[in-house]
């Protein structure tokens, strides 16, 4: 699917503005709420928008320290070891990779001690060979999007241009 300038607009507004109103989203793009809406719609339906729920900081609710826990899985094993990592609630993501182990994992603690506990449950769940764990010292570039949404658009543009 590919986005447009006015997508990439509404995504821009969405970003900066994620409280904000459809009609007030409407009226800041000059457009119709049901063209605004239509949008959203399409942009949700291709999975551009992914969700619309708060952004929450898993320090602010106790658990400050971060940690990327690489786990090696025995192969064959790796949807058991998947579905397992998701009932482990300090586990915020997984990802399957390639390189060094096979599941990459983001995990939160509440201090050092407590994320060498979770890191022997991953050891002990089924499957998992090993983990190596990588803590966060600094976040040095927080989680963003705008501007990969900036970059879309621009691209968008200069389609739209040669045209």
């Amino acid at each position: 699917m590919a986005v447009d300038a006015l997508d990439t607009r509404i995504l821009r507004l969405l970003l900066e503005q994620p409280r904000t109103s459809v009609r007030e989203y409407a009226r800041i793009l000059g457009i119709a709420r049901g063209t605004l809406q239509a949008r959203l719609d399409r942009l949700e339906r291709d999975g551009v928008i992914t969700g619309t729920g708060p952004t929450l900081s898993p320090a602010a609710l106790g658990h400050p320290v971060l940690a990327f826990v690489h786990v090696e899985v025995t192969q064959g094993h790796l949807d058991e070891v998947g579905d397992a990592l998701a009932a482990v609630p300090e586990i915020i993501e997984a990802f399957s990779i390639t390189g060094g182990g096979d599941l990459l994992t983001r995990v939160a603690a509440r201090d050092n001690g407590h994320l060498e506990d979770v890191i022997q449950q991953l050891i002990q769940l089924p499957g998992v060979v090993r983990t190596r764990t990588e803590v966060a010292l600094r976040e040095r570039v927080p989680h963003r999007l705008l501007p990969l949404v900036e970059s879309v658009g621009a691209a968008a543009d200069r389609r739209e241009r040669s045209r």
